[in-house]
């Protein structure tokens, strides 16, 4: 084999392993609009190539989830084998696992492999009120997977179940960064999505050296959300992965989402998707 040879193949290699992967960890959503579907898309969008691990198939469109049904942990455990045995995965996130033993799974796995920094996406509730995560998992998720995390984005109901405590207005959203904070996430995004404000949606972030900041859009008055938790997180998966910081990618993320929802198509009956085609701003990369 010639020196050039060599040194060509050598380059591959590197283009192969340099190339930015992420990757979801999740159920998926037969409707497409949110969980590893939703992932799937953001994911693409920013470039990125996109991997998962299925944990819970659910039968669900925008007008509900009818059934749900989590994958056995043995084929979890054997999709992260899997992955790592051939893929430079930069950065991961989570979202729908499912129950106890679930996020006990995903976070042995997680503990066992390295795939970069992790965005945790507290999934409990679909936007149509049915439950993804069992209420006994709930601490779980809190006791061991948020001191995992670097990056934790709940919305209101999901910073009050882990935290315990009601949030009424923004002191409450800090307090409550600063307790999931406490718990061990290092990097904390809670979304006010939820809010009673009709004309503004605000999200507070606080950073894990202290750096604190408020990212407020105008409201959008439409249905048209369903998968706004997921595509938020997994655009910043994205972002981590290609080498941004995390106030970058958080930044971006918030930018991303706001187009897909201010953009919006009309797909189904109920809570319908977002447009993952969706166009950010200038001097957002």
């Amino acid at each position: 084999m010639t020196e050039k040879t060599i040194s060509e193949l050598t380059n591959q290699a590197l283009n192969q392993t340099q190339f930015p992967q992420a990757l979801s960890i999740a159920g998926s959503d037969s409707g497409g609009g949110a969980g590893m579907q939703a992932d799937l898309k953001t994911i693409q969008e920013r470039h990125v190539f996109a991997t998962t691990v299925l944990v819970a198939v659910t039968a669900q469109n925008t007008l509900g989830v009818q059934d749900a049904f989590p994958l056995p942990t043995k084929i979890i455990d054997e999709q992260f084998a899997s992955l790592d045995a051939d893929l430079a995965i930069k950065a991961c996130k989570t979202g729908m696992l499912a129950d106890t033993e679930h996020v006990l799974d995903v976070v042995k796995n997680l503990k066992r492999y390295d795939f970069g920094p992790l965005t945790v996406d507290p999934v409990m509730i679909a936007k149509g009120g049915a439950p993804l995560l069992t209420h006994e998992a709930i601490a779980t998720v809190r006791d061991a997977l948020l001191p995992l995390a670097t990056i934790l984005t709940p919305n209101l109901p999901e910073a009050e179940a882990l935290t315990g405590q009601t949030i009424d207005n923004d002191q409450d959203m800090q307090e409550a960064g600063k307790r999931l904070q406490a718990l061990g996430a290092k990097n904390v995004i809670v979304k006010g999505g939820h809010e009673d404000d009709p004309k503004t949606a605000s999200d507070y972030v606080l950073l894990e050296d202290g750096h604190s900041f408020w990212l407020r859009g105008p409201r959008v008055d439409t249905h048209n959300t369903h998968g706004t938790g997921d595509t938020l997180s997994a655009c910043i998966t994205a972002e981590l992965a290609k080498g941004a910081s995390i106030e970058e990618a958080i930044r971006i993320g918030k930018a991303y989402v706001s187009a897909t929802i201010a953009q919006g198509i009309k797909v189904g009956h109920g809570h319908g998707p977002l447009n993952h085609w969706a166009v950010i701003s200038e001097g957002v990369r």
